[in-house]
């Protein structure tokens, strides 16, 4: 037996024992007829399950490492994408096998491995680190490469590892710090108290990379300058620095420098113009935490040092536009204390920028500081316009762009029909150089990269390409079952159909003339008169539609079509324009009617106990059976609800009720999913109680994030006059009752909403919240009502709105002075204030 033949055998078996041990004992010879056969051996290896498959990869990384003659050779094996996801626990006998090697030949691999290095995986970066070691060759300075030294620094070893001397005073200039630091930090403050990291040259470092990387600074900085806990001379040495970072930093940056910077101005160590620099600073931070503290330290500071009554005043005047009445009361409150020592800069300051504030504050500025201040007049924000969503991208203009974007890791909607659609247009238009272009993904096969078991609608579209490029290669992978896997969910099943018939169509050689349900907007909808047109050319081929992809053009379908449009479908002979004619003159799929209904669920791994939102649908009796799992919500995982707008944009209903498990199930988690409510904003047709539970989750979801998307499908639908105010106030009501939504969540997307020009949209809502939220007297009121108060006075002051409202009068007529009492109050002075107010 050859020695290829024995190495062919145990790595079938998986042993990587006996194959390390094998290539061991091969000459020259041997090693060189194995370099021969094993990239077309590994080439050729067809997965006929994945775990089989992956122990046989295994020992053949290793045979290529040891047979294969030059370095660039063997980095590019050590990179091949069937070794991506095999185990890593080989690295030693790698470094055996290259140790066979001259040791140039190994610093050669070393810089090229170094080189090909990414983030945030490092593959191969301890086989790097020890042919560094071991060859005495100077480190790469690649950012890959100093990020794979700081996840492996130890205080025991550091000292003497070539590789901290080369890094240790670049160690804050790495570009990659967020992807080592946080577990690090014990161990450089360690170095720092050991001595091996000098203590200066670490905390200038500190400093100096807050600077440079502003409001993306990492916390795990500010952990270790706390770690490192400077005394009064290092951080008055610094004190400019902390300065400067107040205005940007992130608030855990903005506290170090505000808790150094108070520290020094307490111990008479601060300058006056740095004093001044930074109550300005944090005076324009949104934050109501650093707004808070600024008025705390001026206050206190100003008692220190009367003459700098102005310097504060000035930086009070800035937080009375922070429109948040607890702030504002409390700067009103130190501008009215500070008016005696005012002098003319602090005065004016003041005096102008009371314009804004809510009456009854405007009265005690205005008295204080010598009358006459007029309110200013309310800006009103104008909506954005509105067109059908996201305009389309055009599409692709060569076979090699084509075949770029569908190599790309991950596919949006937009561009998965674009996939198809050019897939579809270049293999008529030019088959051969699309051939060419995807020769790459055929030579070498890789099965992964198609998936492995092909459900998911990325890997369907790839399949697709693959069915026309080599349909014998594509026959090597489990087939596509174009019925829809309940694995799915949602309208994911209909993407994934459509990929897997036009793979189908491919795979028998008749390919397919023209994609019926190609969008023609942004919104996911067809023209009526482009549809005809594509089935019009269909007809003029004598092919018959692709089933899924006549379903999903005739979904996509506006609900108004033309009545010459519904007159030129009656000509169509085929059996999809019967089809077509059929839908369009009856209207398409009927409107169910949703319930929504909240409970607790169990469901295996993932969920335990924690509530969900269930859709239930009314199936009409006639329905075609194509179309009966669109009105059954399931409560499958789908991590790609923006997907499903897109299919069906004439009835969000139906979308929104296979959405709403799922968005409540993640209103905890950040994974993007109300991007999705973006795209059913600009749907048409009825919205009723499934787009309300929807837009709900949205809003009360736990990522700022997440609640701007919801913001932002707000804003579309009071663009579009479309805001279901009631059944989305009845919604919200309901959910923050039984304690599902968080109430001050709902209140900030309604007050980002009011500011972008949707007031009087917003007020209709909060009008509807206001009866059901209010604490009746002697009921403990619930978190974040105040905020709602808050958010209905703002969009009343901009609308101009008058109202009676006996709810909030209620409250506002109690004695105290609690927030909740206060922001009825100011709710309440607003609906019933004359139109114009000076004072």
């Amino acid at each position: 037996m050859s020695a290829w033949e024995r190495l062919v055998k145990l790595a079938k078996g998986g042993d990587v024992a006996g194959v390390f041990r094998l290539l061991l004992e091969l000459d020259a010879g041997d090693r060189k007829a194995v370099a021969e056969q094993l990239p077309r051996h590994l080439s050729g290896l067809r997965p006929g399950d994945w775990w089989s498959w992956r122990h046989q990869v295994r020992p053949l990384r290793l045979a290529g490492v040891a047979c294969l003659g030059g370095a660039a050779a063997v980095t590019a094996w050590l990179f091949r994408r069937e070794f991506q996801r095999v185990d890593r626990d080989d690295d030693e006998r790698l470094i055996l096998l290259l140790r066979q090697r001259p040791a140039e030949w190994r610093a050669d691999v070393a810089r090229r491995v170094a080189a090909r290095l990414r983030l945030p995986e490092l593959r191969h970066w301890e086989l790097v680190a020890a042919l560094v070691r071991e060859t005495g060759i100077e480190p790469p300075d690649g950012d890959a490469f100093m990020v794979g030294w700081l996840r492996s620094l130890h205080s025991r070893t550091a000292d003497t590892d070539p590789l901290f001397t080369a890094f240790a005073p670049r160690l804050f200039e790495i570009d990659g710090l967020s992807e080592a630091l946080p577990e690090q930090v014990g161990t450089i403050a360690r170095l720092v108290e050991d001595g091996p990291l000098e203590r200066k040259p670490v905390i200038d470092g500190i400093v100096g990379r807050l600077l440079r990387d502003g409001p993306s600074a990492l916390s795990a900085l500010v952990v270790l300058h706390d770690r490192l806990d400077l005394d009064i001379d290092e951080a008055a040495e610094r004190a400019r620095d902390y300065t400067r970072l107040l205005p940007a930093g992130p608030v855990a940056v903005a506290d170090l420098a505000l808790a150094q910077l108070r520290r020094l101005e307490e111990a008479g160590r601060l300058e006056e113009e740095l004093f001044a620099e930074a109550v300005e600073a944090l005076a324009f931070r949104p934050e109501k935490k650093l707004l808070r503290a600024a008025l705390s330290w001026a206050g206190d500071a100003v008692l220190r040092d009367a003459r700098r009554a102005d310097v504060v005043l000035a930086a009070m005047s800035l937080i009375f536009a922070q429109d948040t009445l607890a702030l504002q009361e409390r700067a009103v409150r130190l501008a009215v204390k500070l008016a005696p020592q005012a002098g003319e800069a602090g005065r004016e300051a003041v005096r102008h920028a009371a314009a804004g504030l809510p009456a009854e504050l405007l009265e005690r500025v205005s008295a204080a500081y010598g009358g006459g201040i007029a309110a200013e007049e309310v800006t009103i924000m104008p909506l954005p316009a509105v067109g059908q969503g996201p305009a389309l991208p055009p599409p692709y203009a060569s076979p090699d762009q084509l075949v770029r974007a569908a190599s790309a890791r991950e596919v949006d909607p937009h561009t998965f029909e674009r996939l198809l659609a050019g897939l579809v247009e270049w293999s008529r238009r030019a088959p051969d150089a699309l051939r060419e272009a995807l020769r790459p993904w055929v030579e070498p096969f890789d099965s992964v990269f198609f998936g492995h078991n092909g459900e998911d609608p990325v890997h369907a579209v790839r399949r697709a390409f693959l069915a026309f490029a080599s349909p014998e290669a594509g026959g090597s992978l489990p087939a596509l079952d174009i019925r829809r896997p309940p694995t799915l969910g949602g309208f994911k099943q209909l993407y994934f159909g459509r990929a897997a018939e036009l793979a189908r169509s491919f795979e028998a050689d008749d390919g397919y003339p023209v994609l019926l349900a190609t969008p023609t907007a942004g919104s996911g909808h067809v023209d009526p008169g482009v549809l005809l047109d594509r089935l019009e050319l269909l007809e003029a081929a004598g092919m018959p539609a692709l089933p899924g992809d006549l379903v999903q053009a005739l979904l996509r379908l506006p609900r108004d079509v033309p009545d010459a449009c519904v007159r030129r479908a009656r000509r169509l002979t085929s059996e999809a324009g019967r089809a077509c004619a059929a839908w369009m003159r009856d209207g398409g799929t009927p409107d169910p009617r949703v319930t929504v209904h909240l409970r607790n669920e169990r469901n295996g791994y993932y969920l335990s106990g924690l509530p969900a939102l269930r859709s239930v649908m009314d199936v009409p009796d006639d329905l075609p059976e194509e179309l009966r799992p669109l009105y059954r919500p399931g409560g499958g995982y789908a991590f790609t609800l923006e997907w499903w707008p897109l299919a069906m944009p004439s009835h969000p209903e139906i979308v929104a009720a296979h959405m709403v498990w799922m968005m409540s199930i993640c209103i905890d988690s950040d994974d993007a999913q109300t991007q999705a409510l973006v795209g059913l904003a600009h749907a048409d047709g009825p919205l009723g109680s499934a787009v309300a539970h929807a837009l709900a989750c949205g809003m009360g979801h736990a990522n700022a994030t997440d609640r701007a998307a919801a913001t932002d499908a707000l804003l579309t639908l009071a663009a579009r006059g479309r805001v279901p105010a009631q059944a989305l106030g009845e919604t919200l009501t309901k959910l923050v009752v039984e304690g599902f939504l968080k109430l001050n969540r709902v209140a900030s997307v309604l007050d980002d909403a009011t500011q972008a020009g949707a007031h009087e949209a917003v007020w209709e809502v909060v009008v509807r919240l206001l009866p059901g939220l209010l604490p009746q007297e002697g009921e403990r009121p619930r978190a974040g009502v105040a905020d709602l108060l808050a958010a209905g006075a703002r969009a009343a002051r901009i609308a101009g709105v008058r109202a009676e409202l006996p709810e909030v009068a209620a409250v506002a007529a109690r004695k105290g002075s609690s927030r909740l009492v206060q922001e009825a109050r100011r709710l309440q002075h607003l609906v019933t204030l004359p139109k114009k107010s000076t004072l």
